[in-house]
């Protein structure tokens, strides 16, 4: 069963988009005309009278570790991954309860929207990954499954990445399925690698390398393995026979190897934190990824102190742990009302969900940890 939400919408959306992409045309904003160069995707717009698409509501559903019927999405819709299923976009996305106060005091569950214009959502009314009475409790428990990144392989199979979280450690887990609905967690992505060794590290936001084949990205290899990128304090990387076994790239003194940090000075002063799948393209690997600006003498003054912006990195594609280039400026910034208001009022647009269709990237993100919006790109008037 599904509710619609925003029904008021539905008539002019596809109107919306039609004067959206039209202004594109005609503004011709070319990537030269807005700063970026030639291998960076974008340039993204936001589309008239549209967003947020997802907001919190009142559903309810029962609860296995709280033994009670919870609003599972009434206090925070935030955090979204995005993927397609035939020509459906489904958006995955991190919602919150009552059940505490603060940023990561509540429990986290990942709920399911779909859309065929990428704007109307239809939601299921219950989440379709959360703590429950099995055996990730130790991983999951009271925190939840926070913050996911999906993606899709060649035969259909969807790999999610989610930050499993305890209130103690957060540590990236792997889930997959084949409708988006029923999902079977796998548990730590780092929990066999050498022999155990990083099971207890605090670790998130991966970011696993895909490529754009007959119009839909689809997870790729890289000289024959999964490949990811995934981190927060830093990028870091990570490759896998089986996407669910994961074995992070080490230095050569054998400690996790850190391919990209904060810049004293950029928008990125404070973290670097992966956000969608990756891109591979005929430049190299693109990621694009969240940066956090630090505060006076550490970040840069051109953006709040404690915002969350979206930047961009080229990787080589021959040997992914080089970096290319890298945007000294983000190329999407917060700037509406509801992407500097809610949990995090510094400003917040955390992208996650990527999606390529009808030739326009859907770009989801999270608006100060509490909606979630939509900016895109056609990528025939973009060059």
């Amino acid at each position: 069963m599904t509710t619609k939400r925003n029904m008021n919408k539905i008539k002019i959306l596809k109107f919306l988009l039609v004067i959206t992409i039209f202004i594109w045309a005609c503004s011709c904003d070319t990537k030269k005309e807005v700063g970026l160069p030639v291998w960076a995707i974008g340039p993204f717009e936001r589309p008239v009278a549209v967003n947020p698409i997802i907001s919190p509501s009142n559903q309810t559903f029962y609860c296995p570790m709280q033994h009670d019927s919870v609003g599972w999405e009434e206090n925070d819709t935030f955090n979204p991954a995005a993927v397609l299923l035939n020509d459906t976009i489904c958006v995955l996305y991190r919602a919150e309860d009552k059940s505490g106060e603060g940023i990561g005091k509540r429990t986290s569950r990942i709920g399911l929207a779909k859309s065929k214009d990428g704007f109307t959502m239809t939601f299921r009314n219950k989440p379709v990954l959360y703590p429950e009475e099995d055996k990730f409790k130790e991983i999951e428990w009271p925190g939840g499954c926070e913050d996911p990144r999906v993606a899709k392989t060649k035969n259909g199979l969807y790999v999610m990445f989610y930050t499993a979280w305890n209130r103690n450690v957060p540590r990236l887990a792997v889930a997959t399925s084949k409708d988006l609905v029923s999902w079977e967690k796998h548990g730590l992505a780092f929990e066999k690698a050498y022999e155990g060794r990083f099971n207890g590290l605090a670790c998130k936001s991966a970011s696993i390398v895909t490529k754009d084949i007959g119009g839909e990205l689809i997870v790729d290899k890289i000289k024959g393995k999964y490949f990811m990128y995934w981190g927060e304090t830093a990028i870091c990387a990570a490759t896998s026979d089986n996407l669910i076994d994961w074995k992070p790239i080490l230095n050569e003194k054998g400690e996790i190897r850190e391919l990209v940090k904060p810049r004293n000075g950029y928008f990125d002063s404070k973290l670097t934190e992966c956000g969608p799948p990756a891109l591979l393209t005929e430049e190299g690997i693109v990621l694009l990824y969240n940066g956090k600006n630090g505060g006076l003498n550490e970040g840069d003054p051109n953006y709040p102190e404690g915002a969350y912006c979206a930047g961009q990195l080229l990787f080589s594609s021959q040997n992914p742990y080089e970096l290319l280039e890298r945007l000294d400026k983000p190329f999407f910034v917060p700037q509406e009302s509801f992407e500097k208001s809610g949990q995090y009022v510094d400003g917040t647009v955390f992208i996650e969900g990527l999606v390529l269709k009808d030739d326009v990237y859907y770009l989801y993100y999270g608006c100060a940890d509490s909606k979630v919006a939509v900016a895109v790109c056609n990528t025939k008037i973009r060059e």
